[in-house]
């Protein structure tokens, strides 16, 4: 799970997946009933049209796309109406839903972030959209496998995906000849990473190598998960039990260890990365980690740039995505039906590209990679085929119900760490005795 000609991906997606927060709490409780009047009766009007509601929560270039192709949508769909009232931005949205699930008044499609859909899910008001994805137009076979795993939830698809990302490494070239350095390649390592960004480091200029995220939300901790897996290890056990990290985290964590002790990374202190991104746009920062979203700023700002994927210890190539869904609710057969139909729609290669172009996000599906839309735009954006080449070496989070708070845990561990207030081993040691606890928990 997908913040652009500025970047008009999804809403803040610089802080990707993070917790809502309190004022999220507040809007979701003083919107519940807010645009809701669709969720009254079968949606079905006197002229037998069918009204349905999308919580779309996007803002700015992405909500002027999804409401652009919910237009074209109604004209070749004139039975079906596509309600886009009400909602809350994506950030907020997991508390909005639940809350309205509690009320009974909930929309027929709502943009869920992908970490939140195993929780979301639980609800028996969530559509089981498996035996829709086996039949009829919808590429699913032909998805990439990030965009396939994000929306299954024990073995049953729960969603269908509405965003497709990854992580890269995006390199300042000026930057770089001043250090003297060679722009790096692809096959890198963590080491050859953390030692640029030391050698990109200038305290007196006020430059530095790389940055992370400092609150200790899902973007503090995503940027963690590739280093994980490469060294073998899991969000989850095998037992379902435990965490599967115990030994990598504890590698993982030097790594993070090491660009503080180093002095070569820019810790952000506000939810959103924005401060971390407008170092790294102000010529300040050396290398920053971050999604094909963040693309159209680089550009915008002329800087002369490099696009590389991320280091891996094995020298092979490791990346994590972020999937976004649209999620359906039952409001009886006649809306549900056609939300289906929506949403389907919605992810055929031909509307796919355009939103992909438009808002920001990659390719859901080889199909939609090859439109001319896409290889277009992909032509005349330098770097960007190597997010979309990297999307097939990507893995996803587990949809799991007790992630979030796995996730919590290891994000006070990362800052921990950032600021030299913890060994790796004593915060990888912390985070377990709180994850393992969540995974005990019956769901």
């Amino acid at each position: 799970m997908t913040a652009e000609p500025r970047a008009p991906g999804p809403p803040s997606r610089r802080g990707v997946l993070r917790a809502g927060g309190a004022g999220a709490v507040a809007a979701a409780a003083g919107g519940v009933m807010a645009g809701c009047a669709p969720g009254a009766g079968d949606g079905v009007g006197s002229d037998g049209r069918v009204t349905i509601q999308m919580w779309h929560g996007q803002t700015d270039l992405a909500a002027k796309v999804i409401k652009s192709l919910a237009a074209e949508f109604e004209r070749g769909h004139p039975d079906i109406r596509v309600d886009l009232g009400g909602g809350v931005l994506a950030d907020a949205m997991l508390q909005k839903v639940t809350a309205a699930l509690a009320a009974g008044s909930y929309p027929d499609i709502a943009y869920v972030f992908g970490s939140d859909l195993a929780s979301v899910a639980r609800s028996p008001q969530v559509v089981d959209l498996t035996a829709d994805v086996r039949r009829g137009p919808t590429p699913w076979k032909n998805y990439w496998a990030p965009a396939r795993d994000a929306v299954t939830v024990n073995g049953r698809v729960r969603a269908l995906p509405a965003l497709l990302d990854c992580l890269a490494v995006v390199c300042n070239k000026k930057l770089f000849a001043d250090a003297g350095l060679d722009l790096p390649e692809a096959g890198w390592t963590w080491r050859e990473f953390t030692d640029t960004a030391r050698r990109l480091t200038d305290a007196g200029k006020g430059r530095f190598g790389t940055g992370w995220p400092g609150t200790g939300d899902e973007d503090t901790v995503w940027r963690l998960w590739p280093l994980v897996w490469d060294l073998g290890g899991d969000v989850i056990a095998d037992d379902g039990r435990s965490i599967g990290f115990a030994k990598a985290g504890v590698r993982a964590l030097e790594v993070v260890q090491d660009l503080a002790r180093d002095k070569s990374v820019y810790l952000d202190p506000k939810p959103g990365s924005e401060q971390m991104y407008q170092v790294f746009l102000s010529g300040r920062m050396g290398m920053v980690v971050t999604a094909p979203w963040q693309l159209p700023d680089i550009r915008q700002a002329e800087m002369d740039y490099h696009v590389v994927p991320l280091p891996s210890f094995s020298r092979r190539p490791m990346t994590i995505s972020g999937p976004d869904t649209w999620t359906l609710f039952d409001n009886g057969e006649a809306r549900t039906k056609a939300a289906r139909t929506f949403v389907t729609w919605l992810t055929q290669p031909a509307q796919d590209s355009r939103w992909d172009v438009e808002a920001g996000s990659l390719p859901l599906s080889r199909r939609s990679e090859d439109r001319p839309a896409w290889r277009e735009h992909a032509t005349r954006t330098p770097g960007l085929s190597v997010f979309t080449e990297a999307v097939s070496s990507a893995r996803v989070r587990p949809v799991h119900p007790a992630y979030p708070r796995v996730s919590r845990a290891l994000g006070q561990a990362i800052v921990s760490v950032l600021l030299g207030r913890s060994s790796p081993a004593d915060a990888v040691r912390r985070c377990a005795d709180e994850s393992n606890a969540a995974l005990l928990i019956p769901r």
